[in-house]
């Protein structure tokens, strides 16, 4: 019951976001000039964007390969495609992309992936996810390139607050990694509260469990401190995957012919609006990224292209991204889980 009921709040908070996004791009505007200029667009710079977009989606499933291979545990690469798919779709419809970790450590625990190895893959997975965003951030609020700043300066607020935001975040992350010991004795003492408030004999056969998973969760995190070419081999593919999504914004401009459109300014401007919307509760970033996009690359578009630029590289960047997804969680279960278990009885 439950989980049927955090499955429609879920879908009741994305509908609304949803109705309030298309509100906003589409109020004032004659629907048939914007759908114009769409349709005299350019159809190699979207389908291009489809293929980044893919990128993007891939880049993850190797990462996750690529961490749990060094912990001693190598998945299927075509099922780690599986988790990274899981975990978009589920992080694009959940408030601050909280359901897409949580759906991916479900389906490794069916393939039979540790727990204290999925657990601290995803984190460092994270980590690394979001660490470009903070190092962009950091560049462009530390050195204010004139370049970017003219179109940024009406943000600023929500930069400062996605930065924070996303530090915080990461350092509660890295305290994970470079503290374990303090993280089994924080997990651990969690436990013996909830245990002794609820007083029950169930308790007693999950701890030495817990117990075993924090251990090896600490075995594990102590790898990554003396093999630091593994984290910055992450962080390396990490900014390939980010800046393959952020890629995805200039294709969409240059899919409706902006002339002024600068791929390295379209590109840094992106990754600031990324960064700002990053932490916020919101399914997708929904709303505030498209008002964010509208103040963001207004001068650049102008008032006639920036509702079809907007349609475009949003489609690309978040929607296209989300059907993905979607049909590849959806046909993906089916394949590996449904028609496998009715194979082995």
């Amino acid at each position: 019951m439950k989980s049927k009921k955090s499955i429609l709040i879920n879908a009741t908070i994305l509908i609304i976001c949803l109705a309030a996004t298309f509100y906003y791009m589409f109020r004032n505007q004659d629907l048939a000039i914007v759908w114009g200029y769409i349709e005299n667009g350019q159809l190699g710079y979207a389908l291009l964007g489809v293929i980044f977009v893919l990128i993007f989606i891939m880049t993850e499933s190797v990462i996750i390969w690529y961490i749990c291979h060094n912990l001693g545990n190598t998945p299927n690469l075509i099922r780690c495609f599986y988790y990274s798919f899981v975990g978009f779709f589920f992080s694009l419809i959940t408030p601050s992309a909280s359901g897409g970790q949580p759906m991916q450590l479900v389906f490794m625990k069916k393939d039979k992936i540790p727990m204290h190895t999925s657990s601290l893959a995803l984190l460092v997975v994270t980590i690394g996810y979001k660490l470009v965003l903070v190092i962009v951030g950091a560049i462009v609020l530390i050195f204010r390139p004139k370049a970017l700043m003219v179109y940024l300066e009406p943000v600023m607020f929500w930069m400062y607050l996605g930065m924070a935001l996303n530090v915080i975040i990461i350092g509660g992350m890295l305290c994970l990694i470079f503290f374990p010991r303090f993280t089994k004795k924080l997990v651990m003492g969690i436990f013996n509260l909830i245990a002794r408030i609820i007083n029950s004999r169930r308790f007693d056969t999950y701890e030495h469990r817990i117990e075993k998973t924090a251990d090896k969760y600490a075995e594990n995190a102590e790898y990554f401190m003396t093999h630091k070419k593994v984290i910055f081999n992450v962080i390396l593919l990490s900014i390939v995957q980010r800046f393959a999504l952020f890629f995805v914004t200039y294709l969409g401009f240059a899919c409706l012919g902006v002339d002024d459109a600068n791929i390295i300014t379209i590109i840094m401007l992106q990754a600031c609006i990324s960064m700002a919307v990053d932490m916020l509760p919101l399914p997708g970033g929904l709303g505030i990224t498209e008002h964010l996009f509208s103040v963001v690359f207004m001068p650049i578009c102008g008032a006639a292209l920036i509702t079809p630029v907007m349609v475009v590289a949003r489609g690309l960047n978040f929607y296209t991204q989300l059907i993905i997804c979607a049909l590849c969680t959806l046909i993906g279960y089916f394949v590996f889980y449904s028609f496998e278990r009715k194979k082995k009885k």
